[in-house]
């Protein structure tokens, strides 16, 4: 192939053409268990995430809520992934290989929010939400009707193999993905370009920036508990009784099981048998969906 303008273009849209189909073509489970916030800054401060007050009778001036409750930050972070192709390569026309790098790039590209939003569900137990507390914790600070504080759990413990029940239906899901840039397919493939000229290289790459945080601890629990009956109905029981400060409810559903692959069999039956071990009803049945992410391997 001859190197010059119109043909690095048009391997340029190749390449692209590659990426972007391999992109769009990868299943995305994320929004099932976050919701996504868009950033125009370094960083996003969600102090609304300690309102957790309820409508109140008019008595006299309004009370109004200010956003001060909470000092949670979730600072966006740069991530890229880069190819290189060979100028001979292209020189002598044998760029097959590279067809299957730039689907990979761009399987890549579409995967790393998957793998970030289901890191962030997984490291629930160790890492600290908006009120300093894991986001899995069993003594979250709440404030009961009487004014007092009084800790509330979003976990049962265990040792065995995680599973998460959600309230996924709700304006704010539990994880929270924060874009700030989207995936860019971006080159460097000019032949005035320092990396061709000094390293006989064409670099083609994707760059983007967001991050990962947590939203409401009341909309999940946690378990590492055996996946069964009894502790399916100790989460769906925790959530569905849920009160936010002042010991008002705060008319949460569970609605969305989500699994490890290990787990997908006890899932199953959970959800979907009619009936339960020994024979009777399987009272369960339908109660929420099954998802199944393989980034929870």
């Amino acid at each position: 192939m001859i190197i010059n303008s119109a043909n690095l273009d048009a391997l340029r849209v190749g390449f692209k053409t590659s990426f972007q189909g391999a992109f769009n073509a990868v299943p995305s489970l994320r929004d099932r268990v976050a919701t996504t916030i868009p950033s125009s800054a370094s960083e996003n401060i969600y102090g609304w995430l300690g309102e957790l007050s309820s409508m109140q009778k008019w008595l006299g001036p309004r009370t109004i809520d200010n956003l001060k409750n909470s000092d949670y930050r979730i600072r966006n972070e740069a991530w890229e992934k880069t190819v290189g192709v060979d100028r001979n390569d292209i020189e002598d026309d044998t760029l097959g290989q590279y067809a299957t790098r730039f689907d990979m790039l761009g399987r890549a590209a579409a995967r790393h929010p998957e793998q970030l939003v289901f890191a962030a569900l997984a490291g629930g137990f160790t890492t600290n939400c908006y009120d300093g507390q894991n986001f899995f914790d069993t003594d979250h600070p709440v404030i009961a009707a009487d004014g007092s504080t009084t800790s509330v759990a979003n976990t049962d413990g265990g040792a065995g193999t995680p599973w998460y029940l959600l309230a996924a239906s709700e304006v704010i899901r539990p994880i929270i993905f924060q874009s700030r840039k989207p995936p860019n397919f971006v080159s460097l493939d000019r032949e005035t370009d320092t990396n061709v000229f000094m390293n006989r290289q064409f670099v083609y790459g994707v760059d983007a920036r967001y991050a990962v945080g947590y939203g409401f601890w009341q909309m999940a629990w946690g378990s590492k508990q055996t996946l069964n009956a009894a502790n399916y109905a100790i989460a769906r029981a925790a959530i569905a009784g849920m009160k936010g400060d002042h010991g008002v409810p705060m008319g949460l559903t569970p609605n969305l099981l989500v699994v490890p692959p290990s787990l997908e069999s006890a899932g199953r039956k959970l959800l979907n048998s009619e009936y339960a071990t020994g024979g009777e009803t399987n009272e369960w049945k339908g109660t929420a969906e099954l998802v199944v992410s393989p980034w929870l391997a």
